[in-house]
């Protein structure tokens, strides 16, 4: 097992999210009704996001004991990975501009890089990040050695 197909967003609003990613740029397919559909699956590069509803996410894990988390940090970031300084930036900006909370400034890391956070409107923590050294394969996925 070494590798992430499919990360699963529990969404409070799913249309809201929806219109939340598509504004950032990412290309959706709905399954279901587009009023109120039963998941969203992203066609991005890399591994997949799907957005779900939170409860029945929820009750998918554990249909009698639905699993509950405290209100705060849920424990997940998901990041994106720059090819430039310039391009953080201009995503933190979009973001910014479509609801999402900025959470932490673009600044230069301890690592060497240059990134911030964003919320979206779940709470989802969403990292930024470019680093000068990176490598990105041919489906632009960060090449890790």
């Amino acid at each position: 097992m070494n590798r992430v197909n499919l990360i699963t967003l529990g969404t409070k609003d799913i249309i809201k999210a929806l219109n939340f990613f598509q504004e950032l740029g990412f290309d959706t397919a709905i399954r279901g009704p587009e009023t109120n559909p039963a998941i969203i699956f992203f066609r991005n590069e890399g591994s997949r996001i799907a957005l779900y509803p939170l409860e029945e996410l929820a009750k998918d894990i554990n249909s009698e004991n639905p699993p509950t988390t405290p209100e705060g940090f849920p424990g997940i970031t998901l990041a994106y990975n720059a090819k430039s300084k310039e391009e953080v930036d201009n995503v933190l900006q979009k973001a910014r501009l479509v609801g999402a909370k900025i959470v932490k400034e673009p600044i230069a890391t301890d690592w060497g890089g240059y990134g911030g956070y964003f919320t979206d409107l779940d709470g989802y923590y969403w990292e930024v990040a470019y680093g000068e050294d990176w490598e990105f394969d041919e489906a632009n996925m960060l090449v890790i050695d």
